[in-house]
């Protein structure tokens, strides 16, 4: 059995996530991205800087983080009736390509949506690759024809 734990990120993992992220961007095919100390630097301290609104989970085989999510916590205008009220944006779900397709994804996911219970979030939403689409289909997202898009910044 393989020792795999899903946690929160701990304050010395920022670095190792970071460069999940930095994996990520150059698996996806992203050119002139600069020099990667630099980004795994500012990603730390913009993590530090936003620990009260997005918070990271990790997935970690034995001691190396191999997985990470995201969730953004939104406040959300009161009502009479639900005067403290958020919502959540899951956001930059990675695995390594030698991890995946084995439901550690999965777990990683509902780990996320279990501390957004937790938290009593409304709801949680995602932008997904079309690869992942039926990952997040089998821990219970659904398509909604309420929520719409706009595209906001230049072309």
């Amino acid at each position: 059995m393989e020792n795999i734990s899903i946690r929160p990120a701990r304050p010395a993992e920022l670095a190792a996530v970071a460069t999940l992220r930095w994996e990520w961007l150059v698996e996806n095919g992203s050119e002139d991205l600069g020099e990667r100390e630099e980004f795994v630097r500012h990603f730390v301290t913009w993590a530090g800087e936003n620990e009260n609104s997005h918070r990271c989970m990790v997935l970690v085989r034995d001691d190396r983080v191999i997985g990470m999510a995201w969730l953004a916590v939104v406040q959300r205008v009161p009502t009479p009736r639900a005067p403290r009220r958020a919502s959540g944006d899951l956001q930059c779900v990675y695995v390594v390509p030698e991890a995946r397709d084995g439901g550690l994804g999965g777990r990683l996911i509902q780990a996320v949506l279990d501390g957004a219970r937790e938290l009593g979030l409304e709801r949680v939403t995602v932008h997904s690759s079309p690869r992942a689409i039926p990952a997040y289909a089998r821990t219970g997202f659904q398509e909604s024809p309420r929520l719409l898009q706009a595209q906001v910044t230049r072309a």
